[in-house]
């Protein structure tokens, strides 16, 4: 009897095709240059920055494992800076015992944020944030069932005034008048224990005939 094992792998090889390349479709921008790919096989580089002292990062067998350390009373954040250009921001993560994965934009101060959690995968504007007193402001949210133990796909944009953002297959956008704030660097922030790989940073165009690219 011949394996019918090999044409079963083949199809759903193809099946998987169409879902990597979704993944991967612009949500505002073309990409262009790339920023930042590291590998997580060996030490962060210099534009990768700890930026609160707080929690540990750590690059081993291409994957960044992220760990909050209660006590320090600050969840970790690791700077990217990447001057004020549309990007492109594209990784995987994994939850693992995490309460919380963000991807945010400063300027002098925060502007905005992609947060996820579990059940919930949000983009807010950070104008009305006052740490500790006022949360930021969210724009558009949406229910997610996220398993601990597996990977999720996240690819964030910005582009003038919007963030958009796509998650697993599902899409975010938000507009406001603060998002349109020139950021200067981009972070990644965790709560618990989270993993990360896969990650690419790159400049973006704006897509023709957006929003974005009339600004």
């Amino acid at each position: 009897m011949k394996s019918i094992l090999p044409p079963a792998i083949a199809f759903l090889g193809l099946l998987a095709l169409p879902l990597c390349a979704e993944d991967a479709k612009p949500l505002l921008n073309k990409p262009g240059k790339v920023i930042s790919a590291p590998d997580f096989k060996q030490p962060l580089g210099p534009e990768w920055v700890p930026a609160t002292g707080k929690g540990t990062w750590v690059p081993a067998d291409g994957i960044l494992s992220v760990t909050e350390i209660p006590e320090q009373k600050h969840i970790p954040v690791l700077h990217l800076t990447t001057g004020p250009t549309p990007l492109i921001w594209e990784c995987e993560f994994k939850f693992n015992n995490g309460k919380a994965f963000l991807v945010g934009c400063d300027a002098q101060k925060h502007v905005g944020r992609v947060i996820i959690g579990p059940k919930s995968f949000k983009i807010a504007e950070d104008s009305t944030e006052v740490t500790g007193k006022v949360p930021s402001h969210t724009l558009n949210e949406t229910a997610v069932d996220l398993k601990p133990d597996a990977w999720h796909t996240l690819r964030v944009e910005y582009a003038g005034d919007q963030i958009a953002a796509r998650l697993d297959g599902k899409d975010l956008t938000a507009q406001n008048d603060y998002l349109a704030t020139p950021k200067v660097r981009w972070w990644f922030a965790a709560a618990d224990s989270v993993q990360i790989r896969n990650v690419k940073i790159t400049e973006g165009q704006p897509i023709a005939g957006s929003a974005a690219s009339a600004k």
